[in-house]
């Protein structure tokens, strides 16, 4: 997965605020406008939820003790329909901005008070949906201290043919998924997303052992149909490239080398089941064209330009997929492509300022101890001179500095400490003097397991 604002617990009001400081600076920071996206999708939400849930006023003579104005109250539907004689037209008392106005008397949920609210009052309602006898909906619920059920979801016969005939969430991951898969792309979005949803929460080392089950030709098909939706890109180039052959590579290859600038979803899984798929091989291509180019090139290698002649830029977004797929080829394919071979493409990235301080930690993690020099050298580049690229040398140099065989860290243990260890606690003292604020930063949070 990629990395995001999370606003989904976030309130409306508190969105909008945040919206009016980030419009001014969208076009500017990398990815913000994705961002900015997101925050709209969640706040347009979070208003049509609100406009969803009818308003109920009672007569203006209510009492003092009913609820301040602007209060929310939790109300029953069917206490709510008996106060309103079933939302009766002749209780109508006129519309607002989220409908209809209507008049109520007797809610069981106010006790103290025969009249609910008061007028222009709204109240929030336990979550329901209208039907009829026959209509078929799923309720779905999350349990803590007891069960808290969600809106109910309406259902086709066909949606509900698909839930009782899957595995039981306790069945083996293996007949989940090959049921699953069946219906990646089903003409029912309902049941199709719901699909995608279980590979999507699955490990890898699970979707990887039905990679002899996977429709090869049907995923190639998808990965080059317009039409299939761009977040399930990532999920269906990790799919040919565990299932695929050369025919396969060539269409990735083909999709990856498209000269794009905009943000291409699921991109890095595309990019990581092609190198799945050739392995090494498939390294040159995407360090060329992503990590090493800054402006986008068509087939013959020409630069692109714009309307005004001005080179188009690779987008940051290729760039941190093809970082993001040099990742998953070093956390999860197994010796596909070497280690060394995978710390050399990264080294690539050195030259980013917009991504030095990720690609520093990278290769303290894959523990490149090789690039100690060139770090203290970029300390002082104009280039370079962003905190969290110092704070991300300097926690690099801590790193190294422990990085002891097993045992020498402990007193009794004789020898020199390793060539990088001595090197990296050298470069730590000179930093320490020359800038002993940064130094103090990053190791008040640094933490090494």
């Amino acid at each position: 997965g990629g990395y995001g604002l999370d606003v989904s617990d976030i309130g409306a009001d508190a969105l909008r605020a945040g919206l009016a400081e980030a419009r001014a600076h969208a076009g500017v920071l990398p990815a913000l406008d994705d961002e900015v996206s997101a925050a709209t999708a969640r706040l347009e939400s979070l208003e049509l939820a609100a406009a969803a849930a009818p308003t109920v006023t009672a007569p203006a003579t209510a009492p003092a003790a009913a609820p301040a104005s602007g209060a929310a109250v939790e109300l029953e539907l069917d206490d709510l329909r008996r106060g309103t004689a079933d939302f009766g037209a002749a209780e109508v008392i006129g519309e607002g901005g989220f409908g209809c106005v209507f008049r109520a008397a007797g809610l069981a949920a106010l006790p103290d008070t025969p009249l609910a609210v008061k007028k222009g009052q709204r109240v929030r309602l336990s979550r329901f949906r209208s039907g009829k006898k026959g209509d078929m909906f799923l309720l779905l619920g999350s349990r803590a201290t007891k069960v808290e059920w969600g809106s109910p979801l309406p259902v086709t016969e066909t949606s509900y043919q698909y839930i009782v005939q899957a595995p039981s969430p306790e069945a083996a991951a293996n007949k989940r998924l090959v049921y699953f898969m069946k219906f990646l792309e089903y003409p029912d979005r309902q049941i199709a997303d719901d699909a995608y949803a279980e590979f999507a929460n699955a490990p890898y080392k699970d979707i990887a052992a039905i990679s002899k089950l996977v429709p090869r030709a049907k995923v190639a098909r998808w990965i080059s149909d317009a039409r299939t939706p761009p977040t399930r890109m990532g999920l269906y180039g990790l799919l040919l490239g565990l299932s695929g052959n050369q025919t396969d590579a060539s269409l990735m290859e083909k999709k990856i080398s498209t000269p794009s600038e905009e943000f291409r979803l699921g991109i890095d899984g595309v990019m990581s089941g092609y190198l799945l798929l050739v392995g090494e091989k498939g390294l040159p291509l995407i360090e060329q064209l992503k990590l090493k180019n800054q402006f986008l090139v068509d087939a013959n290698g020409k630069v692109l330009t714009d309307k005004k002649g001005r080179k188009k830029l690779v987008p940051f977004s290729e760039s941190y997929a093809a970082m993001q797929a040099l990742r998953f080829m070093w956390s999860y394919a197994d010796g596909r492509i070497a280690k060394p071979r995978l710390r050399q493409s990264m080294r690539i990235l050195l030259d980013r300022p917009e991504l030095a301080d990720l690609v520093i930690a990278d290769l303290a993690r894959w523990k490149d101890w090789s690039i100690q020099n060139r770090l203290m050298t970029m300390y002082d580049d104009k280039a370079f001179n962003v905190p969290a690229i110092k704070r991300a040398v300097v926690r690099y140099m801590l790193v190294c500095s422990k990085d002891l065989p097993k045992g020498k860290n402990k007193k009794k243990t004789a020898g020199p400490n390793p060539k990088h260890v001595d090197a990296a606690l050298k470069h730590l003292a000179v930093l320490r003097k020359r800038d002993p604020k940064t130094v103090m930063d990053a190791e008040r949070f640094f933490f090494l397991k």
